[in-house]
């Protein structure tokens, strides 16, 4: 009784000073039974996948090309699993944990209702989009590069049979593409070093296009190397783990650009779709042909993009410093070598 009180006496202090009111962190939430994933393919019979990735590594693309077939559709960020709250955010607190784990709740089959409330509002997202272009595939792309491993982990909790791609675009060419992004979309995250570095480029970009200057600081390349080989090797080691080869498969941004018909029949095989449609190769040609995200950049940042070769290989060769490529090396040497990237340091 007196520990109550005295944990009531220190909420009321703690409010009083600070505003603050914690919520007890709630338990667990399970993992969906194969009772329950049984039950949900009756109810929304749709196959479902989801597109991970490293920020900047063709994952819109992959998207827009996987639903030029008629039968697959996807859509963008939904941040199921790839972006905190996730859908844990719909149940993560103590009160709704009690409620859905209640006793005297008849309808949680004396369990928790956790995550068959997560899966019902996916499956309800997705599947009313897709039903309404007739296909059988549906699925999301958010790139994963803020809980890599993670994501998958909390993705197969809730899609056991799901199908996961993973798209790996050559670190260099990544991180510097996300650079870019950043002076455009995230001015906000920006460092008044990092605003002179966009300044400096923006007015004169020949420094930096003929590796003189770099667009990094020096922990800026340096963490940028780090979350790159973060993501590539979590994600890929989880995938392999968790859902083994039959629900999950890899592709390289440049190997869907040199390879295009040949790496997205085999995407398509792997998401069950036919890939003997007459017209796809036509279809898919004209499509690799625009380049929406580009124009879009051109529109909002000109000046600022108009040296880059936007969507192309390389990059880094252009933009990195000695110092940049010295420190990606050491970081990122041995992740680029597995991914066939570079066959031995000597870049």
């Amino acid at each position: 009784m007196i520990t109550k009180i005295s944990k009531r006496i220190q909420l009321a202090a703690r409010v009083f000073f600070t505003g603050e009111i914690r919520t007890e962190p709630r338990g667990e939430i399970p993992a969906l039974t194969p009772d329950d994933v049984a039950e949900f393919k009756v109810f929304f019979p749709l196959d479902k996948f989801f597109i991970f990735g490293h920020a900047r590594s063709g994952t819109t693309l992959l998207t827009r090309l996987i639903r030029l077939h008629p039968a697959a559709h996807c859509n963008y960020q939904g941040h199921f699993f790839t972006r905190k709250p996730t859908m844990d955010g719909l149940v993560d607190s103590k009160a709704i944990e009690s409620w859905l784990t209640r006793r005297s709740n008849r309808w949680n089959r004396g369990g928790d209702l956790s995550p068959v409330v997560m899966r019902a509002a996916v499956e309800f997202v997705m599947e009313r989009e897709a039903r309404q272009v007739g296909a059988t595939v549906v699925g999301d792309k958010s790139p994963n590069g803020l809980l890599n491993g993670e994501a998958v982990r909390r993705m197969v909790k809730i899609y056991p049979e799901g199908k996961l791609i993973f798209i790996v675009r050559d670190g260099r060419d990544a991180v510097i593409s996300h650079r870019f992004q950043q002076f455009i979309d995230a001015q906000q995250h920006l460092t008044k070093q990092d605003w002179a570095i966009r300044k400096d480029f923006e007015k004169n970009p020949e420094p930096f296009m003929n590796g003189e200057r770099s667009i990094y600081t020096q922990s800026g390349i340096r963490r940028s190397a780090e979350s790159w080989v973060r993501n590539v090797t979590e994600t890929n080691r989880m995938g392999q783990e968790l859902f083994g080869d039959q629900q999950y498969i890899s592709v390289r941004y440049e190997d869907l650009l040199k390879n295009s018909w040949e790496q997205m029949k085999r995407l398509w095989k792997f998401l069950g779709v036919e890939t003997k449609k007459a017209d796809l190769p036509e279809i898919l040609e004209k499509e690799l042909g625009s380049n929406p995200d580009a124009q879009w950049q051109r529109q909002k940042a000109g000046e600022l993009v108009e040296p880059l070769k936007k969507g192309k290989s390389g990059s880094w060769r252009d933009l990195f410093t000695k110092r940049d490529k010295q420190i990606f090396k050491e970081i990122a040497g041995r992740t680029l070598q597995d991914w066939g990237y570079e066959k031995d340091l000597d870049w």
